[in-house]
């Protein structure tokens, strides 16, 4: 009788009004890496659970809705999915885990390491697809960041907190500029994604470019070229919130993508299974899209005092620098480095076209001796490719224009100055006094 009216007065002190049921869903139809699930009510970008037979779960991610099903799309491609599987919310699939304990880890989009050395650990939780900001609360770009090559330091200085696109086709050598970068960098933190690379490509940067006191400050989110598309979206998205975590401590960021036009190939397949039209060369509206909500969560906070330097490769296909992809990220970063297949089949490396390439935050950062001779260099340049062919065929008469006769001497000490060797780093002091040296006064 007791343990009775101990029940009864338990159930009288439940709010059941305050009670949400759990609502799960219906494995409908599964076309490819595509899912259609009945019953369940989860809005867009939220994570989710389908169980098999034998109660093993298999993630997916809702991207949308049609005739009144919820559309899926499956983060496992090889799972054994059936007709009428239960289809459960996964509250924790729309975060990332962050934290110091991924400091020297790799971990694939879904946190999970892959360097064989143990659970993470972190006990942080940041959201993937990150927190809306105040725009009043990002800072300027003014203090200038050292990257260690002579040629970005000195004629396209980069800033704290300033985004940077590295233009050029493939085999050109953005990944090996990147990892030059890496080493020569002046930062706390080191964040890399490296999206729809080759699996090779992924040990060998490790192995190279992220060897030696760097690698014990860097994060790796890596996701090869055969994972099915959320995935490669997802790591763009985990390696971009890890880096927030570490902005929000106040710390010195520099965030790497390799490479953004491989997060936009994923989002136009994923827009096209859903039946959006292709727009531009084929890019549904959701893949241009996506490239100023990822870029714009970079940069520096003016609240914590901490930044994200952020750089992005971006290819373009047939070396065509007027590609969608190109031109969308060139009009939302703060500057953007053209690598030059021609400059690259002369065996000049970076091979950076100065002509093309650009920093919109140089002329706040550095002084005026400085931009003067950044100026004249860049100058001396342009002239020279305006009468190049003139030139070559030997129908330029010495002595007809000072600037052109400037320009062809010049042109041996141009392309000496932006060659570096891979693994030689040049501090900003040292760039900058050998381009005052060279181009000064």
């Amino acid at each position: 009788m007791t343990l009775a009216s101990d029940a009864a007065g338990l159930l009288d002190r439940i709010d059941l009004g305050a009670v949400t049921p759990r609502r799960v869903g219906r494995l409908a139809a599964y076309d490819g890496l595509m899912l259609e699930a009945t019953g369940l009510s989860q809005p867009v970008g939220a994570a989710v659970r389908v169980i098999d037979d034998e109660g093993r779960p298999a993630r997916a991610e809702v991207v949308g809705f049609k005739n009144g099903r919820t559309l899926l799309m499956a983060l496992d491609g090889d799972a054994p999915h059936r007709a009428g599987a239960r289809v459960e919310p996964d509250a924790r699939g729309g975060s990332a885990e962050v934290g110091e304990a991924l400091l020297g880890r790799v971990v694939d989009a879904l946190g999970n390491p892959l360097d064989g050395l143990g659970p993470i650990g972190a006990h942080h939780r940041a959201p993937l697809a990150g927190r809306r900001s105040n725009p009043l609360d990002r800072a300027r770009v003014t203090e200038a960041f050292d990257m260690g090559v002579r040629a970005v330091n000195a004629l396209f200085t980069a800033g704290v907190g300033q985004r940077i696109a590295i233009c050029a086709g493939s085999g050109v050598g953005k990944s090996v500029l990147m990892g030059q970068m890496i080493q020569g960098a002046d930062c706390d933190v080191v964040v890399v994604g490296l999206v729809g690379e080759r699996s090779r490509e992924v040990s060998d940067f490790l192995a190279t470019k992220l060897s030696g006191p760097v690698r014990d400050k860097s994060v790796v989110v890596a996701v090869p070229a055969d994972h099915p598309p959320v995935l490669r979206l997802r790591a763009a998205m985990r390696a971009t919130a890890i880096a927030e975590y570490f902005r929000d401590q106040g710390l010195k960021v520099l965030l790497l993508i390799d490479s953004l036009t491989r997060v936009a190939h994923a989002q136009r397949e994923i827009g096209l299974s859903l039946g959006e039209p292709p727009t531009m060369k084929g890019y549904p509206p959701s893949a241009l899209g996506l490239i100023p909500r990822l870029v714009e969560r970079a940069g520096a906070d003016s609240r914590s005092g901490g930044s994200i330097t952020a750089l992005y490769t971006v290819l373009a296909d047939g070396d065509d620098t007027d590609d969608p992809i190109v031109d969308a990220a060139r009009s939302i970063v703060d500057g953007h480095i053209v690598l030059s297949r021609a400059l690259a089949e002369r065996g000049v490396f970076p091979a950076i076209d100065v002509g093309k390439s650009l920093s919109r935050v140089m002329s706040d950062i550095v002084a005026p001796e400085h931009a003067a001779a950044a100026a004249m260099c860049k100058r001396l340049w342009s002239i020279y490719e305006e009468n190049r062919d003139l030139v070559l065929m030997g129908a330029y008469a010495q002595g007809s224009d000072p600037m052109i006769d400037a320009a062809i001497a010049h042109q041996p000490v141009i392309l000496d100055f932006i060659s570096q060797p891979a693994k030689a780093q040049i501090d900003m002091a040292q760039s900058i006094a050998d381009l005052v040296e060279r181009f000064g006064g």
